[in-house]
C-alpha cells in the first residue's frame, strides 16, 4: 500500500485531495498547521500531522513521523488578491515564504528518502494565473510562477533517479477562501484609485461561469501521481482546461 503526504489539508483543495486518495485505498498523511479532528473520515490509513512549511524543524518532524512516502503533494499556500500598492513587503515575503520557499523546503526534505528508494512523485499545486495573468494578483502570480519553473527544472534533475515531478494548475474556485483571505491581508491605506478595479475583480471571483471544484483538483493530482505518462502541467477544472486548450 502506497503513502502520500499532502500539505495544506485544513480546508479547500487539500481536504479534497486527501479524501480522494483515501477513497482509492492509499495511506494518507494529511498535514496542516493546526490539526483538527473530524475534517476527514476516520480510517486506519489516515494520519493527521502538524506541519508548518515555513519552519524547518516542523518539516523534519512531520516527515520523520510520516515514515517513507511514495508521493508528496505540495498544496499549502497563501492567496493574494489586491494591488501591489496595498501589499506590504512583509506580506509579500510571507507569501513567498509559504508558496515558494515552503514548496522548495518540503521537496528538498522529502528527496533523500525517495532517492534512496529510487522512486517517488512530487506534485506541486500552482494556478492558471501563471498562464494567463490577471490584475491584483502580481505577488501571488510571481510566487506560483516560480514554483512552475522550479518544478520543470527539477524534473530534468530527478528523472535519472526515478523521481517524477508534476504541476497541477487549478482555475477559479468558488469553494476556497481566496478573496476573503486576501481582503484580510490588505493594507488600510490602499490607494482609492484601485477601488473600481478591485470591485470588478472581487465580483468576478464570486461570479458565474466555469470554475474549478475541489474534486477536479483531486482528480488532477491523482493523475499526476499515478500516471507516469501524465504531462508536466495538468489543468484542473473546466475553466482551467479551456484556458490550457486556448493556449495550446
Amino acid at each position: 500500500m502506497k503513502t502520500v503526504l499532502i500539505t495544506g489539508c485544513s480546508s479547500g483543495f487539500g481536504l479534497d485531495i486527501a479524501r480522494h486518495f483515501l477513497a482509492h485505498d492509499w495511506k494518507v498523511v494529511a498535514t496542516m498547521r493546526t490539526p483538527q479532528e473530524g475534517l476527514l473520515p476516520a480510517s486506519e490509513r489516515l494520519r493527521v500531522l502538524a506541519l508548518d512549511v515555513t519552519d524547518a524543524a516542523s518539516i523534519h518532524a512531520a516527515l520523520e513521523a510520516a515514515g517513507p512516502i511514495d508521493a508528496l503533494v505540495n498544496n499549502a499556500g497563501i492567496g493574494m488578491l489586491f494591488p501591489l500598492e496595498g501589499t506590504s513587503m512583509e506580506t509579500t515575503r510571507s507569501v513567498f515564504e509559504t508558496n515558494t520557499l515552503g514548496t522548495i523546503a518540503m521537496t528538498a526534505a522529502a528527496l533523500p528518502g525517495m532517492r534512496a528508494r529510487g522512486a517517488g512523485v512530487i506534485v506541486n499545486v500552482t494556478s492558471t494565473v501563471t498562464l494567463a495573468p490577471l490584475p491584483l494578483l502580481s505577488v501571488y502570480t510571481a510566487s506560483k510562477a516560480a514554483v512552475n519553473a522550479f518544478t520543470e527544472s527539477l524534473a530534468i534533475e530527478l528523472a535519472p533517479l526515478g523521481i517524477r515531478t508534476r504541476l497541477v494548475l487549478p482555475g477559479r474556485s468558488p469553494t476556497t477562501r481566496f478573496g476573503e483571505n486576501a481582503r484580510a491581508r490588505m493594507q488600510a491605506d490602499t490607494p482609492a484609485a484601485y477601488a473600481p478595479l478591485m470591485d470588478k475583480v472581487f465580483g468576478g471571483v464570486r461570479g458565474d461561469g466555469p470554475v474549478t471544484h475541489g474534486e477536479d483538483v483531486a482528480r488532477a493530482v491523482w493523475r499526476a501521481v499515478t500516471d507516469p505518462a501524465a504531462p508536466m502541467r495538468i489543468p484542473a477544472g473546466a475553466d482551467a482546461e479551456a484556458l490550457a486548450a486556448s493556449l495550446a
